[in-house]
C-alpha cells in the first residue's frame, strides 16, 4: 500500500485506467443491508464509510442518487494523500458536499463516534487490513445490525482469448524478478488473488457472514455460490496499456530495474503487451479487446443488541 502513497505514483492515471464497479454489485450490497433486521427503519440509510476510498469511485456510488438506494452522507477514508487529492478533484461538487474526507485506515476510525455508521464498504483494499485491529474498530463504529461489505477483483482475463491466461499468470505471478512482476507484488496481494478466502469469519459480535464469487468459470475450485463475471470492459490495446501502467508491482519493478525502461524493445509492460497482442492475433493498438475481472464480495453484519 505504501506505493500508492508515494508522490511518484500517478494517481490520476490510476483513476482513469482502472475498471469500474457495476451497479449490480452495489445493488447486491444494498439488498444485503436492507435485509438487516435491526436496520428496518429509515435511519439505516443515514451514514456510510468508504475505507480505502482511493479515487472515490465507490464513495459516490454509496450516496443516494437518481433513484438508487444509498446513504445521505459518506465518510471517505484513505491512507494515501495522493488518492484523497484525486478523489476531491474528480468527485462532482454536488456529491462532494455530502462527503467528508479523512486520511486514515480501517484500523483507526477514531474520528467517528461509536455506533453511528449504517454501512462500511471497502473496495479493492481489504487485503491490506490488519484484521485483528480492524474487526474491533469496524464493529465499534457500526450501528447494531449495520453492514460491512468488502470486495476486490483478481487478475484480468480476456473473454474471447482464454489462451492468454497462462501468459498473464507468468507475467503477474512468475518467480523470476527480472521477467515477472510476481516477486514485486506486495505479499498481501495473494489474499486478493485467493478471493478473500484467507479472511476468516470475524469473532463474536458479527453475524450472517456471506461470500459471493462473481468469477464465472475462471476459478472452478471456488466454493458456491459462483456467479457470472460482472466487471467487463471493451477497450483498445492502447487503453489496456494504460491499465498495465497502474500496477503497483510495476512501479516497484521499475525502481529495482531502472534501466529496463531504456531497452530498445520496450520496458517489461510493453513487452508483455506485445506478447498478448501477438498471441491474440491482434497486432493493432487500436483493435478492441474484451477484458473481464473476476470479483469476490464478502458481506457481514454487526450483531444486534439484545434486551436483557
Amino acid at each position: 500500500m505504501a506505493t500508492f502513497a508515494q508522490s511518484s505514483f500517478d494517481s490520476g492515471n490510476y483513476a482513469a485506467a482502472r475498471p469500474t464497479y457495476p451497479r449490480l454489485l452495489y445493488d447486491a450490497v444494498m439488498q444485503f443491508h436492507r435485509e438487516g433486521r435491526a436496520n428496518a427503519d429509515a435511519n439505516k440509510w443515514d451514514r456510510a464509510v468508504d475505507v480505502g476510498c482511493g479515487t472515490g469511485q465507490a464513495t459516490v456510488e454509496l450516496l443516494t442518487n437518481e433513484g438508487h438506494s444509498g446513504f445521505q452522507s459518506v465518510i471517505a477514508v484513505d491512507p494515501s494523500p495522493n488518492m484523497i487529492k484525486v478523489a476531491k478533484e474528480s468527485i462532482p461538487q454536488v456529491s462532494k458536499s455530502r462527503i467528508e474526507f479523512y486520511q486514515s485506515t480501517a484500523e483507526d476510525l477514531s474520528f467517528i463516534a461509536d455506533g453511528t455508521i449504517d454501512l462500511i464498504a471497502a473496495a479493492e483494499c481489504a487485503h491490506w487490513f490488519d484484521w485483528d485491529r480492524a474487526w474491533p474498530e469496524l464493529e465499534r463504529v457500526l450501528k447494531p445490525g449495520g453492514t460491512f461489505a468488502f470486495w476486490g477483483y483478481s487478475f484480468m482475463r480476456f473473454t474471447q482469448h482464454p489462451e492468454l491466461t497462462p501468459l498473464i499468470t507468468a507475467y503477474m505471478q512468475g518467480t523470476d524478478p527480472e521477467t515477472s512482476l510476481g516477486p514485486h507484488c506486495e505479499p498481501k496481494r495473494k489474499i486478493l488473488d485467493n478471493h478473500y478466502l484467507d479472511v476468516a469469519p470475524p469473532p463474536a459480535g458479527w453475524s450472517d457472514f456471506t461470500r459471493v464469487f462473481y468469477t464465472g468459470n475462471h476459478y472452478p475450485a471456488l466454493p458456491a455460490p459462483t456467479q457470472d463475471v460482472i466487471i467487463r470492459k471493451s477497450m483498445t490495446w492502447g487503453a489496456f496499456a494504460n491499465y498495465l501502467g497502474t500496477f503497483s508491482a510495476l512501479h516497484r519493478y521499475r525502481e529495482a530495474f531502472p534501466a529496463d525502461r531504456d531497452r530498445a524493445d520496450g520496458d517489461i509492460a510493453t513487452r508483455f503487451l506485445r506478447t498478448l497482442m501477438e498471441a491474440a492475433g491482434s497486432p493493432e493498438e487500436t483493435a478492441l479487446v474484451e477484458v473481464e475481472w473476476p470479483l469476490a464480495l464478502v458481506m457481514v453484519r454487526k450483531a444486534e443488541e439484545r434486551e436483557v
